[in-house]
């Protein structure tokens, strides 16, 4: 159905039927809502070119995609993109994904908001004192942070999960069990998560005058096969750790099979714990051995992101930086037992 049709259908002018679409304030709520109902029944979707002249915006989010063979194959990319879609796809915006090489983000950002391509975009694979956030405060279009940047004052819109205080409770856990000896299979060592999920298990460990040797700690992209040779590298260490964090179930995956290979029993001679992210394709009770996790799920998050920052767009949210913090929830399952006797 077209503009007009639609038009001697609801008897309604169709400068009137734009303006319900298109949010203006001249039409009544009563009208706008028929227009709308009209509209979704009868499949009516206004041409995106003439929406863009009418109403100054794009209807489109916009992601910068650093050039990357880690980036582009990463399945918790994908698991935060998809949640995302289902907040965008329920107020018919569009994605326009921006790819830039790792030192070109800061041009690339500025050129997408230049181009009028989007409406808001959002910051991603955050780094400490990164300095895309500062530079996306001064420009004029909303964006808001998936995570937050170590170092940086916190004026500005993000949604993080506490990964400090994850990794500080799954530490404190394994030391309950008797763990002295705690390794740490972590993301990249630049990304804010990562380094607060390795300054959560230091201090874990230094209330009990304990500290991470350094020769038990990996940072790496989070795929199997770096869990794999990480895992082996650390067991090869002759003060082998008797419990390992990891930072994603896919590095636990790799972790694992080293530690088959090496005729070890998960749970009895050594514990594991793992960030879940609820990724489908990879459930930590569906290992050989379930595994323990701190858990909180990346396409909720994706999701969130997608309603707050279309929120912005239209106005509906609030006035000051909106700043979430999701606690991350400590599942125990078979992966965790006693430190073996005598370690």
């Amino acid at each position: 159905m077209n503009l007009k049709e639609l038009s001697q259908l609801l008897g309604l002018s169709q400068t009137t039927i734009s303006r319900a679409l298109n949010g203006y304030p001249e039409v009544s709520e009563d009208t706008r809502q028929r227009v709308l109902l009209a509209a979704k029944e009868t499949g009516y979707r206004p041409n995106r070119a003439a929406q863009r002249l009418a109403t100054g915006k794009a209807g489109s989010i916009g992601l910068i995609m650093p050039i990357s063979p880690d980036h582009s194959s990463d399945m918790h990319f994908a698991e935060f993109q998809s949640g995302l879609a289902e907040a965008a796809i329920t107020q018919d915006f569009h994605f326009v994904i921006m790819p830039a090489k790792a030192n070109q983000e800061e041009e690339a950002i500025r050129w997408l908001v230049a181009s009028g391509s989007v409406d808001g975009y959002y910051l991603a694979y955050v780094r400490e004192k990164d300095p895309r956030i500062a530079m996306a405060k001064s420009l004029s279009l909303p964006f808001i942070v998936h995570g937050r940047s170590y170092g940086m004052e916190l004026d500005y819109p993000y949604l993080d999960v506490d990964n400090e205080g994850a990794f500080f409770d799954a530490t404190r856990f394994l030391m309950q069990l008797g763990h002295k000896r705690v390794a740490l299979l972590n993301g990249p060592a630049d990304l804010d998560f990562a380094f607060r999920r390795k300054l959560g298990t230091e201090k874990a460990l230094s209330q009990a005058q304990l500290s991470l040797n350094p020769a038990h700690v990996r940072h790496t992209f989070m795929g199997d096969e770096q869990g794999y040779r990480g895992m082996k590298e650390i067991l090869a260490h002759p003060e082998r750790p008797t419990a390992v964090l990891c930072a994603s179930t896919v590095l636990a995956l790799g972790a694992v099979r080293a530690m088959n290979e090496a005729g070890l029993k998960l749970g009895i001679d050594m514990s594991l714990i793992a960030h879940d992210d609820e990724l489908p394709l990879l459930k930590p009770e569906n290992f050989t051995i379930p595994l323990t996790t701190t858990r909180s799920s990346l396409k909720a998050a994706g999701r969130r992101v997608g309603e707050r920052l279309i929120g912005m767009i239209s106005g509906m949210a609030p006035a000051l930086p909106e700043q979430e913090l999701w606690k991350v929830e400590l599942v125990v399952r078979a992966s965790t037992g006693p430190a073996p006797a005598g370690a």
